[in-house]
């Protein structure tokens, strides 16, 4: 093995032993493809149809222990209550890190407006989730013994809560959701006692679907600001979204951008430069009857980069259970 290698290695090995800082479900922009509910518990049920999502995401092809990550969400009314449920089942790889988990979402949708036909609704979301993560030592000790290496798989398992809501007002929505309401005492602490118990996550979305009586066509932009409370790294999205009616359901697609509102510094020939992540995300989908197809590709546009390649992410979906579209609005999450 390169001593290059080993050595970043062991450091890892230092750092990781006693430190599962990944955050739970990862937030990138599977949002998009009519996946709110990924990120945002207050959205189970919302629809008027009961949802399942399957969402498989890879980056860097042709790259060993590339990251990737695939989840599975259902989420409905509980009958023609306005309570509902939904589940989310997920497993994330980067490297030799790796963790999996599940997701068990309660909301209650409260009606507003005087008759169902004006969309008025505030959604409360709860989720409870165990995650299980590991780290794969079993390789690390190809040159023999070091005492700072296990060599040993490691794994930990917490249980952690997110808490959000959800109004929608005719074609407006607004979303906050609070991920990883609890700490994890003795999970995220390293050697130099430097604590990573905190992964608590702020999220907040706004947007609009903007569309004339009778047109085909319809806009949606929006906005997600994102905030980790340890760190005290932000970052935002802007994102802009367009549908197309057709005779078998719905054309769309889009386009987002991130912007970490923080820099990371890096030697540049014989100074020090500073770059901040950004992402371009296009996105394009079909509804499909009652299916929903849909392929994001994410480009990191940043000058220092592991690897050129992107992310690629197949969505698959289907819908069941649907009643009467209740609502006069331009409401696809909705209607």
């Amino acid at each position: 093995m390169n001593l290059k290698i080993y050595y970043l290695l062991a450091i890892l090995g230092v750092f990781s032993a006693n430190n599962y800082a990944q955050e739970g479900l990862p937030i990138y922009s599977d949002y998009l493809t009519d996946n709110y509910y990924l990120i945002h518990p207050s959205m189970a049920g919302v629809a008027n149809c009961a949802k399942v999502r399957l969402t498989s995401r890879k980056q860097w092809f042709g790259q060993d222990e590339a990251p990737s990550l695939q989840t599975l969400s259902l989420n409905s009314r509980i009958g023609e209550s306005q309570s509902a449920i939904g589940g989310i089942v997920y497993a994330d790889k980067n490297g030799y890190h790796s963790q999996t988990g599940a997701y068990m979402t309660y909301a209650h949708h409260l009606l507003f407006s005087r008759n169902e036909i004006d969309l008025n609704m505030l959604s409360f979301g709860l989720s409870f989730g165990f995650i299980q993560y590991k780290l794969d030592e079993t390789s690390f000790l190809a040159e023999g013994f070091d005492p700072i290496i296990g060599g040993i798989e490691q794994s930990a398992t917490n249980f952690n809560v997110d808490f959000g809501f959800s109004y929608h007002l005719l074609d407006f929505y607004a979303h906050a959701t609070v991920k990883n309401l609890l700490k994890n005492d003795g999970i995220n602490f390293n050697e130099q006692g430097l604590s990573y118990d905190n992964l608590r996550t702020y999220l907040i979305s706004v947007g609009n679907v903007f569309g004339k009586a009778g047109s085909e066509w319809s806009y949606e932009p929006s906005l997600m600001y994102m905030y980790r409370d340890a760190t005290k790294e932000s970052s935002f999205d802007i994102n802009a979204k367009v549908y197309k009616e057709m005779d078998f359901g719905k054309l769309w697609g889009g386009l987002s951008y991130r912007r970490s509102l923080d820099g990371a510094e890096f030697l540049d020939g014989s100074g020090v430069s500073s770059q901040k992540l950004q992402y371009f995300t296009p996105f394009i989908g079909v509804d499909y009857n009652n299916f929903t197809f849909a392929y994001t590709y994410s480009y990191q546009a940043n000058s220092v980069v592991f690897n050129n390649g992107g992310f690629h992410q197949l969505t698959l979906g289907y819908n069941f259970n649907c009643r009467r579209e209740k609502y006069d609005c331009n409401c696809p999450a909705i209607n």
